[in-house]
């Protein structure tokens, strides 16, 4: 059995402020825009051409569950606790975050994997993002990025 990560889905207060913040940041564009009155949700999902995807959720009525102040808070917490995307640059990626109005959790520094950087930021909601560098897939030092995974 094989599995892909089609995408991952974060619910949101400000649908529009969101996806202005990780569209500019991580150069993501939208797609596929909808809305399901019956229930009051409206959503998106933001694209970055090469199959990663974000679906942003804005449901009337939501309310926000307490945000970690930091990496190792979240680790106390059980369930998600971060998502990773993997950027060419940490330091470039984690200043236009910062810029753009996210909040510094761990400065770029160097990861416990040799020879990658690593940084957290949380968008403008709190959620909590890490960035890295790691020039391949987990546990695949023998593929790029933009390599097929075989099967």
């Amino acid at each position: 059995m094989s599995i892909d990560i089609d995408h991952v889905g974060l619910s949101v207060g400000d649908l529009d402020a969101v996806a202005a913040w990780y569209s500019t940041v991580f150069d993501l564009a939208t797609a596929f825009p909808f809305e399901l009155d019956a229930i009051g949700l409206r959503g998106m999902f933001l694209i970055d051409g090469r199959g990663g995807a974000i679906e942003l959720l804005q449901r009337r009525g939501s309310q926000r569950s307490p945000t970690p102040a930091d990496p190792n808070e979240a680790l106390l917490r059980r369930g998600y606790g971060h998502v990773c995307l993997r950027v060419d640059d940490v330091d470039e990626v984690h200043a236009r975050a910062l810029a753009a109005g996210g909040t510094e959790k761990m400065a770029p520094q160097p990861s416990p994997e040799p020879g990658v950087r690593m940084s957290f930021v949380a968008d403008l909601e709190g959620n909590l993002v890490e960035l890295l560098d790691r020039a391949h897939p987990v546990g695949r030092p023998d593929m790029s990025p933009d390599d097929p995974v075989s099967r």
